[in-house]
């Protein structure tokens, strides 16, 4: 059995083939996926967020809304760029978003990848400490969340408050009971997810990762959860961990569906540079008939490592459309895999 999730990147464009032609269009339509994926059964509503970008960007707006209009469905990110966060300010809204929704927030945040625009986190004001990188001040910035999730006082009382305090050191409110342990860290290498072990996170493995050995993506990927497995055993961490993955999976059985990812099926891996020094592996799509589908994905380790599987969604193409893409899943693959 596994999870089964969303996970939208949020473009819009004013294309005449794109259901979702602005900010509000993506914005709205993004909490009717969300409550309808709950109705057909899904486990999780995921979001992108990009900055400098026609794609959705500020998360907790949405989350709460998702959160007051659903009751059973998982919301997250996958990920929030901690390089662009105030991680007090976040702390207060994650923790306002999670008590909206009860307690349903699973926040997946990273050091960042990159950008639409050259040190976008310097425009929000933020710059690395000396001797810092900006992946260094991302993970910083997460320690810090994770820190004052924790719900514990540090910052010293007014002696003349303008309400009543309570005795001792204050924490920043609301506080939501149980978040700090639905923080999922986005790894793009071995090194990351060992660290994300460390630190008492989830793990989360998306479509691609740095290329460490020349091994196909879906082999590397299943290597690095293991480690990050071991990694979390060792630490001594009393829960279970949870690990995603997210893949492009598209059951071909319409004409429809055909027209739109035919061209998939025969994909595969590919190589690209995502930094200058940073060669990377990006996994495959999947698009054919259920039945091979479901042959080709019971050949991927790393999916059969994970707990949780995310679908990545062309969310331009509307809500009856995806809902259509998810329910295709849910029925006709999931079942044969043991996911269901």
């Amino acid at each position: 059995m596994k999870k089964i999730g969303f996970l939208s990147f949020g473009h819009w464009s004013n294309h005449p083939a794109y259901n979702a032609r602005t900010a509000s269009d993506t914005l709205l339509q993004s909490i009717d996926l969300a409550v309808a994926a709950e109705e057909i059964g899904l486990d999780g509503a995921y979001f992108r967020v990009h900055h400098f970008a026609a794609q959705l960007a500020s998360p907790f707006p949405l989350l709460s809304a998702i959160g007051a209009k659903t009751s059973k469905i998982e919301i997250g990110t996958g990920v929030i760029d901690m390089r662009y966060e105030n991680p007090m300010y976040m702390v207060e809204d994650a923790g306002a978003a999670d008590l909206i929704s009860g307690g349903r927030l699973q926040l997946g945040i990273s050091r960042g990848s990159p950008e639409q625009v050259i040190d976008g986190w310097r425009y929000f004001g933020y710059e690395p400490a000396e001797g810092e990188t900006d992946a260094d001040m991302g993970r910083r910035k997460a320690l810090e969340f994770l820190d004052k999730l924790s719900g514990e006082g540090f910052a010293q009382p007014n002696p003349y408050p303008m309400f009543p305090n309570p005795p001792g050191l204050l924490r920043l409110e609301p506080h939501s009971e149980g978040l700090r342990e639905r923080i999922w860290w986005g790894a793009a290498s071995n090194a990351t997810a060992v660290w994300a072990a460390e630190n008492g996170m989830h793990l989360q493995s998306s479509t691609l990762k740095y290329d460490e050995s020349g091994k196909p993506f879906h082999v590397q990927q299943a290597e690095q959860i293991r480690l990050y497995k071991e990694a979390w055993k060792k630490a001594g961490h009393e829960r279970e961990p949870r690990v995603s993955v997210s893949r492009s999976i598209f059951a071909l059985v319409t004409d429809q569906d055909r027209y739109y990812f035919g061209q998939e099926s025969n994909r595969t891996d590919k190589i690209g540079m995502i930094e200058q020094d940073k060669r990377a592996i990006f996994g495959r799509s999947y698009a054919a008939e259920p039945d091979q589908l479901i042959r080709e994905l019971a050949q991927d380790e790393a999916i059969q490592e994970a707990d949780t599987i995310l679908l990545t969604i062309p969310n331009t193409l509307g809500v009856d459309y995806n809902v259509h893409v998810l329910s295709s899943i849910l029925e006709h693959v999931a079942p044969g895999l043991g996911w269901r």
